[in-house]
């Protein structure tokens, strides 16, 4: 019996305390890099749960502190 389970993907906002470029995005799946008052904001689409840890994964590896991971209600990628 297959299970599919529908709401794992998602629009989420990541936090980070530091400061990383805004071309990391591409090795983020594509997510949006921003700054805001000495953090790092990552904001974009996770198509599922798997892929969340992998951008988890490679902020690990990045060595800056998390803050927060939020799942946003509202869209963050070019609308329709």
């Amino acid at each position: 019996m297959r299970t599919t389970r529908s709401g794992d993907d998602g629009d989420y906002e990541i936090r980070l305390r530091g400061l990383i470029d805004g071309r990391w995005s591409s090795w983020f799946d594509d997510m949006s890099v921003s700054t805001d008052d000495g953090e790092t904001v990552l904001r974009g689409r996770v198509v599922d749960q798997a892929a969340l840890h992998g951008v988890l994964a490679r902020l690990r590896d990045l060595g800056l502190p998390l803050v927060s991971v939020l799942r946003v209600e509202e869209p963050t990628g070019g609308g329709g």
